[in-house]
């Protein structure tokens, strides 16, 4: 029996059992993930094997629900919706359950209307998306740009670190590559620009990439540890200590004397990632002052 079978059948038991009854709401899919130590995936499919069965609906604002859908024998009045509904319930749903978990279908479950209805509002997935970054960078405004060229990247820095740190879907839904036109990013581009005017100019532009990348880079560590510690259950810190024996061989029967001197004497590293983005920032910036200089 696969992972999401399993899941189906034990929900299914408690509906049978009664310890679930018509018009309970059934456990959420993160709920589902915690419980069994599941991936998103696994538990979505789970309680899709269920609706395929009618054992349970998804009911708009509340959830999933025991029973069948109800019958409808006349059109439902679709109610008044506006773009900044969409977008708002598009980054409630990559808040709770990652971008994965993000779908047309299911934000027009949550707000009650169909799919369809939603397109003219946002025009589509990839559309929905950069007005999800565009709305969810505009809850982190810049402010004044400081005169210091150092104090004014940094203060950059931190408002996208800050930003990630709330929406840890946002790293994965920015590109480098293929920057999206989004109108709230154009000023923080802007700002580290003016703070680069000492460079050359192609200088300046490999500078801001890379700045942006750095702090995007650390960001998606935030997302990919929230991701394996929902699947497994297993902090970062309750990995290192399983894994602290085996790399403790590893080190022993290899030439690896760095690492020896790194861990002799009982040393022990405190992985804060707020602490780790802020020291590789200052080396970020003392590398651009020599530059500069």
């Amino acid at each position: 029996m696969t992972q999401y079978e399993t899941i189906a059948a034990e929900l299914r038991r408690r509906i049978k059992a009664g310890e679930l009854k018509p018009g309970d709401r059934v456990p959420s899919t993160r709920a589902l993930v915690r419980d069994f130590g599941v991936a998103m995936a696994t538990a979505t499919k789970a309680l899709q094997a269920l609706q395929a069965e009618r054992l349970v609906h998804p009911s708009p604002g509340v959830g999933t629900v025991v029973g069948p859908p109800p019958r409808t024998t006349r059109r439902v009045e679709q109610p008044e919706l506006n773009r900044d509904e969409v977008v708002r319930m598009g980054i409630a749903i990559a808040d709770a359950e990652g971008l994965a978990a993000l779908s047309m279908r299911r934000i027009a479950s949550e707000l009650g209307v169909s799919t369809m209805a939603l397109y003219r509002y946002v025009g589509g997935k990839d559309v929905l998306v950069v007005q999800m970054v565009d709305t969810a960078i505009g809850e982190f405004p810049l402010g004044t740009s400081p005169d210091d060229w150092r104090e004014a990247i940094a203060m950059v820095a931190r408002v996208h670190w800050a930003a990630y740190r709330r929406h840890l879907w946002l790293a994965s839904a920015i590109s480098l590559s293929r920057p999206q036109l989004v109108p709230r990013l154009l000023p923080h581009t802007d700002a580290v620009l003016r703070a680069l005017r000492g460079f050359e100019k192609s200088s300046a532009l490999s500078a801001m990439i890379s700045l942006f990348a750095y702090v995007r880079g650390l960001a998606l560590v935030m997302e990919a540890e929230a991701q394996a510690e929902q699947d497994t259950g297993v902090t970062a810190d309750e990995w290192v200590t399983e894994q602290a024996d085996k790399l403790g061989a590893m080190i022993a029967m290899g030439n690896l004397p760095a690492f020896r001197e790194l861990l002799a004497d009982g040393f022990d590293y405190e992985y804060d990632l707020d602490k780790l983005f802020e020291f590789g920032l200052d080396v970020f910036l003392d590398g651009l002052a020599t530059r500069l200089r």
